[in-house]
């Protein structure tokens, strides 16, 4: 059983590589367009019509990817210092309803983020002409890697990528 979660870790962190670069590349890829559309409008009076579609599509996409992240590492908000002091009988619950419910909302974003997509695969962005579904396709595959990590946490892996930056950090 550890030699299939060691497998499952080493996929998990391989997708994460490339989910932060995919995120890492959005972001300063949305920071170049904007930077460029402002430049192009102060001093040419001249915006690319594409430029605030994309934005928000990174920024979107962006988003929810850092949602996800936020869940594999425990970033989102914990109320520790109440948790620490109810008993552990308490505590060991908890640790096995914390990641239900997060399954449970990875679930939703996975149901409801699909039919949304499907709903919107018939209507095309203005600028671009892609198909509107790309904007929101984000939502179930951040509902995958919620429900994913929800997993791993259930089973006690831990999922917690940059320790070493933490670690720099508190030096």
């Amino acid at each position: 059983m550890i030699v299939f979660f060691q497998r499952i870790t080493a996929v998990a962190k391989g997708i994460d590589r490339v989910v932060e670069t995919f995120a890492v590349s959005a972001v300063a890829l949305m920071t170049v367009i904007v930077t460029m559309q402002v430049v192009t409008r102060k001093f040419f009076n001249f915006v690319f019509f594409w430029s605030e579609e994309i934005t928000l599509l990174l920024l979107i996409w962006f988003s929810f990817l850092g949602i996800a992240i936020g869940f594999r590492d425990r970033l989102h908000i914990a109320m520790d210092a109440f948790a620490k002091r109810l008993p552990k009988p308490f505590n060991r619950f908890l640790d096995v309803l914390i990641p239900l419910c997060n399954f449970g909302f990875g679930g939703f974003l996975v149901l409801n983020g699909w039919e949304f997509t499907m709903l919107m695969s018939n209507n095309s962005m203005t600028a671009t002409g892609w198909s509107s579904s790309v904007m929101y396709v984000i939502m179930p595959i951040t509902g995958i890697m919620i429900c994913s990590y929800s997993i791993l946490h259930l089973f006690g892996v831990d999922t917690v990528q940059h320790k070493h930056l933490d670690e720099e950090l508190e030096e």
